[in-house]
């Protein structure tokens, strides 16, 4: 399963159609198209920012590594760390981004592709039951909340999470 953290777009005079559909689901993890393209990737994603900031630093190190005679396989070898770790943050760069140009943080969702992540949200967001796993039929004879007598520990009621009756009650 994947984590994917959701930003609303500032709105702007749209129908709610228009807003919702651009809602962005940034997914957590490893971005090989970071690791692999660096530069072109912040130009696809827009992330001009950041790209700035990417291109001094690889001009910094390959001078100073020019400067100090370092040979060139160390040289590409830095340069492959250097993109390691753009891939490792390209997540962490995207919502950065994302939030200094005005989009707010609507929290995270966890699912096993943006299609489920997606109506998931949607579904929580608009008060209906999540789209998840369908239920599955308790077996016959099954203690469940309503047989469990006084003094067993389980649910004690709608409302109640926890084992706890009443907030800080018995700790």
């Amino acid at each position: 399963m994947a984590a994917y953290a959701v930003f609303e777009p500032p709105v702007r005079n749209r129908s709610a159609a228009d807003h919702a559909d651009r809602f962005v689901f940034v997914r957590e993890g490893f971005s090989f198209g970071a690791f692999l393209f660096g530069a072109l990737w912040m130009l696809w994603r827009r992330l001009w920012l950041a790209l700035v900031i990417y291109v001094a630093i690889v001009v910094i190190l390959q001078i100073g590594l020019l400067a100090f005679g370092i040979s060139a396989p160390t040289r590409a070898a830095v340069h492959v760390l250097v993109h390691l770790l753009l891939g490792m943050e390209a997540s962490s760069l995207r919502r950065w981004t994302l939030v200094r140009r005005g989009w707010r943080d609507c929290g995270v969702v966890i699912a096993d592709d943006l299609e489920m992540a997606e109506r998931r949200f949607f579904d929580a967001r608009a008060g209906r039951p999540a789209a998840a796993m369908p239920a599955t039929a308790a077996a016959p004879g099954a203690m469940g909340p309503a047989t469990l007598g006084p003094g067993a520990l389980g649910p004690a009621g709608p409302g109640i999470i926890g084992l706890f009756p009443e907030p800080g009650g018995g700790r």
